[in-house]
């Protein structure tokens, strides 16, 4: 049975090298279950864990655990299936983006408040009959939560409260030419898991918002990139965006100020077709 909780956490690139949050060894951190696959409509979801922090308790996951046979449109909606099932009404993540902005450096972070999308997974939903407006994809409320845990565990270069992220689909990284567009387009991070992750916390009603880590120069911005900077990051910040991510559940707004839950309404969509249906019938 899948745990009611109010937490969601989608662990990226920064928490990969770490098993999170047992790795941390948090004092009040306490591991409920592991390893959980729960059976969605859109197939078996990857591995969860299930714990509580802070008096509260969450369900988390690895977005980049690719599995064989499973697209990562798939996987967006195995995992929000479970958070919606689950009752999850605040969703966390966290990630590792290319610097567009010429501002930004490696290892500074930023938290977008809003983003193009350019992956090829838009039409990514659970099915639940809502019509979505993407006004402030980013809670405010959390988007300042997550600034203030970053002061508190990271001492980066810079911490951005606003920025725009650039979403694209990957594997690969971008050309120098596509990363010049995105920069005229006016991108200042670019990365591949955004979307549908601001879609589909919308769709089940949730409080959403994300941190994410500078872990290299967008091709052909400032100067070409190092692996083993990029692997240096990879494997040495895990514990740091692992403690913000904690840090900011325990900082979770009891009443939030935000907008968020208006801006999912009924579609009106499916009463117009049953209308027509009707219409056509008699």
């Amino acid at each position: 049975m899948i745990p009611k909780v109010e937490v969601g956490l989608i662990c990226g690139s920064s928490t990969n090298s770490i098993s999170f949050p047992a790795d941390l060894s948090i004092p009040g951190t306490k591991v409920l279950g592991e390893g959980l696959i729960f059976d969605t409509p859109f197939g078996p979801s990857p591995e969860f864990t299930h714990f509580s922090y802070a008096g509260k308790e969450a369900l988390t996951c690895r977005m980049h655990g690719w599995r064989q046979g499973v697209t990562r449109a798939q996987a967006s909606q195995q995992i929000f299936w479970v958070f919606h099932a689950a009752g999850v009404h605040v969703v966390l993540t966290e990630g590792g983006v290319g610097g567009i902005n010429h501002l930004l450096k490696p290892r500074d972070v930023v938290i977008p408040h809003d983003y193009l999308d350019f992956s090829m997974r838009k039409d990514v939903s659970i099915g639940l009959p809502f019509l979505l407006t993407m006004r402030d994809a980013v809670c405010p409320d959390l988007a300042k939560v997550l600034y203030e845990t970053v002061l508190q565990n990271h001492p980066p270069r810079y911490v951005f409260e606003r920025g725009v992220y650039v979403c694209t689909d990957g594997r690969h990284f971008e050309s120098p030419a596509e990363v010049q567009m995105f920069k005229q387009m006016g991108g200042d991070v670019i990365g591949q898991s955004l979307c549908p992750e601001v879609y589909l916390a919308r769709e089940i009603g949730a409080h959403y918002a994300s941190v994410q880590l500078v872990v290299n120069y967008a091709e052909g911005i400032v100067e070409d990139w190092e692996h083993e900077e990029l692997a240096d990051i990879f494997y040495n910040q895990a514990n740091v965006a692992g403690r913000i991510l904690l840090s900011a559940m325990e900082m979770l707004p009891q009443r939030f100020s935000c907008s968020c839950l208006e801006l999912r309404q009924p579609t009106m969509l499916r009463d117009t077709l049953k209308a027509k249906g009707s219409e056509e019938l008699s």
